[in-house]
């Protein structure tokens, strides 16, 4: 099984597990910059050197070395359920993507067949109702991840903790977990435990959102789009991701965690 969605400095001063859409295009800029002084020109994920990652094969000794090792500090980041989704739904399902076609290729064409999705149209310009398209999706997702039907569950919409628990069942074990909504402060207490060729300013870091533009503005404050059923549908998905990483499932409105990551806790729950 190994490491997916790892990534390392090649200095070795940083090891990441990725989660997509909780800052992942940013945290690799980071790495990178503080490794070569510059960031990536274009999207982190697309980098095929510069960087150790799982699925650059040259790149899995190292890696595996350092993960089982515990010598090299291991972080990850965590987002708010409510809004991580929204944001997939946004980017991925509404949006079109940097090679200017829609993501997954047939990917939405089902979920207009099957689950009676709107995405304003062919170039996803034109006006539709947001919060009855999010719905439909949200149902689409549930259907992936608790049936694997009518696909299996994308990355972008799959629980945190999934993602998170492959690194520690495989032997690594996080000495950070962080949330996005507290970027800075959280990224900032990585660095400070880690030695850098170059040094990293957050002030000065540009966000690198690789989402950003591909898609329709949200229209409505997210809590417009959860209704009783929705939080219902969330609570199925995501009842780990809330319970261990301490966000507020009773208001969807509140973005912001509302207390401390145990790493022992999670380290407890996700290792088996």
């Amino acid at each position: 099984m190994g490491f997916p969605g790892t990534w390392m400095t090649e200095s070795q001063s940083m090891v990441y597990r990725v989660v997509p859409k909780c800052a992942c295009s940013t945290i690799g800029q980071i790495m990178y910059f503080s490794d070569h002084g510059a960031f990536y020109d274009g999207d982190i994920h697309d980098a095929t050197g510069g960087l150790h990652k799982w699925a650059i094969e040259a790149s899995q000794p190292k890696i595996e070395k350092a993960v089982k090792g515990h010598k090299v500090p291991a972080f990850t980041c965590v987002r708010n359920p409510y809004t991580r989704i929204l944001s997939s739904f946004f980017d991925k399902i509404c949006g079109i993507q940097r090679n200017g076609k829609r993501y997954r290729g047939n990917l939405v064409p089902l979920l207009i067949q099957k689950y009676g999705i709107d995405v304003g149209g062919d170039d996803g310009k034109a006006e539709f109702d947001q919060i009855a398209s999010f719905r439909r999706f949200l149902l689409f997702a549930r259907d992936t991840i608790r049936w694997r039907k009518p696909m299996e569950p994308d990355i972008h919409w799959s629980a945190m903790s999934g993602h998170i628990s492959t690194y520690i069942v495989n032997g690594g074990r996080y000495d950070q977990i962080f949330f996005t909504e507290k970027f800075d402060e959280g990224m900032g207490a990585v660095l400070q435990g880690v030695k850098t060729r170059h040094k990293v300013d957050l002030k000065k870091i540009p966000k690198f959102n690789e989402s950003e533009g591909h898609g329709p503005k949200r229209a409505h404050p997210v809590e417009a789009y959860f209704d009783d059923l929705s939080r219902h549908l969330v609570w199925e998905i995501y009842k780990r991701d809330f319970q261990l990483f301490k966000y507020d499932f009773e208001n969807p409105g509140n973005k912001m965690p509302i207390g401390e990551i145990d790493l022992d806790e999670v380290h407890a729950k996700l290792g088996h």
